[in-house]
């Protein structure tokens, strides 16, 4: 497992990378939400009420920063935040 602080311009946010078997699992975490990758489920974030992104097709946090989110919770499109929008700009917003 690999636990990184990722330097943003409206903060830190941390970065969680976990090693499966044929990919990784990536969550990068701001104050107020998160992006997570596709092995993670939207329904569940939503349920629970939490500020959530999901962006696919990554392997590093790098890629999580650049991909297009593909899918947003209620609580999260509150924010400003839009599908097609960069992890990192959906990342800004949740400071």
């Amino acid at each position: 497992m690999l636990v990184e602080k990722i330097e943003l311009e409206n903060g830190t946010a941390m970065g969680l990378s976990f090693a499966m078997q044929n990919s990784s699992l990536l969550v990068i975490r701001a104050d107020r939400g998160f992006v997570m990758c596709g092995y993670l489920d939207m329904e569940a974030a939503s349920a629970l009420g939490d500020v959530a992104v999901k962006v696919k097709g990554v392997n590093s946090f790098e890629d999580v920063l650049a991909a297009p989110v593909v899918g947003a919770t209620q609580k999260a499109i509150n924010l400003g935040i839009k599908v097609g929008m960069t992890g990192k700009e959906a990342l800004e917003l949740m400071f």
